[in-house]
């Protein structure tokens, strides 16, 4: 019988240092956390676009995409309120101590898009990863061509990091579109899906690549439009979610054929994707 690694098997402890509301429906809590070992958490180091297994003592763990850029101090997870853990950790004050398992899976490889043109496409509470990448494509500004986002939620209310949000749009070295699905009182922004304000934008898919992030039906509408503009599934990258419980391939509760979500992905080109069974 082969041993299972050890390494990101045992949660590290992590204390909650603070806790932000994102959304006026209070769904949607940000933690920020800082490992309680100085040490390991100096170490904690993370690529854009992968995620982490959160705890919580006596109610079990789930995947969380980290949303907070590799620089940053304390690492940023922003949780929807959607079942037993994350409805726990929502309960939880500042200061309580949890678990964290990770960095696991694949992010972005932001090496390879140094030079060229970068766009990302967000949808709802997806954007928390992407959230990450553009953190980082900011700090390394000149290592990038034009950087555009996407981003799109039902109503204003539900648009995460806000105060964030307010200082991109006043770069000038940043297209920043920001859209909700229908008018609402005091909005004065772009009013349309996705998929819609994509192709309004139309981003040149030359010397470029495209992070879309976001529901399925979101993702299903924005491919077309992207193939429209010029880029190639080679150039699409997508970001995977399936039920996962190890987090480091053991298990296989989240295969794809042989595509493990939480080892191989979650970040994968469309390209690749299309090699996977048609009915994910």
């Amino acid at each position: 019988m082969v041993a299972a690694p050890k390494k990101n098997m045992i949660p590290e402890p992590a204390r909650i240092e603070r806790v932000v509301v994102e959304t006026d429906d209070g769904l949607l809590k940000s933690f920020y956390l800082r490992l309680l070992d100085e040490e390991a958490h100096r170490a904690f180091r993370h690529v854009p676009g992968q995620f982490a297994m959160l705890s919580v003592p006596g109610k079990g763990e789930c995947p969380i995409g980290i949303a907070s850029a590799p620089s940053e101090d304390l690492i940023l997870f922003t949780v929807f309120r959607t079942g037993l853990v994350t409805d726990a950790l929502h309960r939880l004050p500042e200061g309580t101590v949890i678990g964290l398992r990770g960095p696991l899976g694949n992010g972005y490889p932001l090496e390879d898009f140094r030079g060229k043109n970068v766009v990302l496409i967000a949808g709802g509470f997806a954007v928390t990863t992407l959230r990450a990448t553009l953190v980082y494509l900011l700090e390394h500004r000149d290592d990038y061509g034009e950087i555009t986002m996407i981003y799109g939620a039902r109503n204003p209310g539900l648009l995460l990091y806000k105060p964030e949000l307010k200082a991109w749009q006043e770069r000038k070295d940043l297209k920043l579109y920001l859209t909700v699905d229908r008018e609402a009182p005091g909005w004065d922004g772009l009013v349309g899906f996705v998929p819609q304000i994509t192709e309004q934008v139309a981003p040149s898919g030359e010397n470029a690549v495209a992070l879309v992030c976001g529901p399925p039906i979101m993702i299903k509408f924005t491919l077309p439009v992207l193939e429209k503009c010029g880029f190639t599934p080679e150039q699409v990258y997508l970001s995977l979610e399936n039920r996962m419980r190890c987090g480091i391939g053991l298990c296989h509760h989240c295969n794809v054929g042989p595509f493990l979500v939480c080892k191989d992905g979650p970040v994968i080109t469309l390209a690749e994707l299309k090699k996977l069974p048609p009915e994910y």
